[in-house]
């Protein structure tokens, strides 16, 4: 049976959704191709009817997930004041991120994954990084400063996930956050020339 165009771009979307959630819980090496499309209740035959590869797949899921972390982490109106900071900050930095990585940001669960993939798929996680480093720094008027807080927020993420106490993952994102609001407040106090 053939099936239109428009359903197998739905059923195409079904997939990198359900598999996006999937790779970030379990990790993408340790997941198959049956579990991946079983996720969107396909059967693993399909597989290549969508994707050329695994690779290929992992490369729409960056992406995908890439975008939608962006889109998370850019709410709340312009500029680079304390406010959009501490928003994006209660969104990123939160228990519930640590405990439920298939809702997140791909960062901390793949990176180690990205790292050891293709040349493709490290070049797609690198265009959606400096997608979003470009639009953070814009808010922050810093591109150092967009970098610090992007890599400051997916390594207390990452390391809040490692330890077994929630009491001490509370004091990792804590202490990041104490850290990345006080190190981009005197910088804003620097470039205003009030220090």
């Amino acid at each position: 049976m053939r099936y239109s165009a428009s359903h197998k771009a739905a059923t195409r979307q079904r997939v990198l959704e359900a598999s996006g959630a999937l790779v970030k819980r379990e990790g993408f090496a340790a997941t198959g191709v049956d579990q991946l499309m079983g996720a969107a209740g396909l059967t693993g035959g399909a597989f290549y009817s969508h994707f050329d590869s695994k690779q290929a797949l992992l490369r729409e899921v960056i992406a995908r997930e890439l975008q939608r972390s962006r889109e998370l982490l850019l709410l709340d109106g312009e500029g680079g004041d304390g406010a959009w900071l501490a928003g994006m900050l209660d969104r990123y930095l939160t228990m519930g991120h640590v405990r439920h990585p298939e809702t997140g940001c791909p960062l901390p669960s793949l990176a180690a994954e990205i790292a050891r993939a293709d040349v493709e798929t490290r070049t797609a996680c690198e265009d959606g990084l400096v997608a979003m480093q470009r639009d953070i720094a814009g808010r922050l008027g810093s591109g150092e400063a967009a970098w610090g807080v992007m890599s400051q927020c997916v390594g207390a993420l990452m390391l809040a996930r490692t330890v077994a106490s929630q009491d001490v993952a509370r004091e990792i994102l804590a202490g990041a956050r104490d850290m990345l609001e006080r190190r981009l407040g005197e910088q804003a106090v620097d470039a205003r020339g009030l220090r």
